[in-house]
């Protein structure tokens, strides 16, 4: 698989994480930087540099997941076994599709306008199996979303 694949799926599976929560956590546009390291597979891939994205969270996001949500393009995710806390989220992740991964997201609030998120995800890669992890921070950066489009809900159980 490309980098820039896996780039596109750990963005958008960072989104999936949570950069939110209801009490005190703000709607609007979230800048989330995060690193990503795998192993496993048919190759060890050395930790890829952080990368920087541009998240819009509704109150929608925030109300049902705790944060910002989306499906990757490459295939459906539900989150399920979501909890929220004052001072986190937990959740049990599983994406289908070109990609099939599954793992578990883990969500610290730090302060109203900066959280930390970690995902640990397993993905089938053919015959070979490899292990994803990714340390992001999300920092918020104002109410208004400018162009940056809300990303879609995934499904839920």
């Amino acid at each position: 698989m490309k980098r820039i694949q896996l780039w596109t799926i750990c963005c958008c599976v960072v989104a999936l994480a949570g950069m939110a929560h209801a009490q005190g956590r703000k709607a609007g546009l979230w800048e989330v930087t995060t690193q990503m390291s795998m192993s496993g597979g048919p190759q060890n891939m050395p930790q890829m540099p952080a990368r920087t994205t541009q998240v819009c969270v509704t109150q929608a996001m925030i109300d049902k997941y705790g944060g910002p949500t989306s499906a990757p393009p490459q295939g459906q995710c539900q989150m399920t076994n979501v909890s929220l806390t004052t001072t986190g989220m937990t959740a049990t992740m599983s994406c289908s599709g070109r990609t099939t991964m599954t793992g578990t997201v883990q969500t610290t609030f730090v302060d109203a306008n900066t959280s930390k998120t970690t995902v640990n995800l397993t993905m089938a890669m053919g015959a070979n199996t490899m292990n994803m992890t990714m340390q992001s921070t999300a920092s918020y950066k104002g109410s208004d979303c400018g162009s940056v489009q809300p990303m879609t809900m995934p499904a839920s159980k």
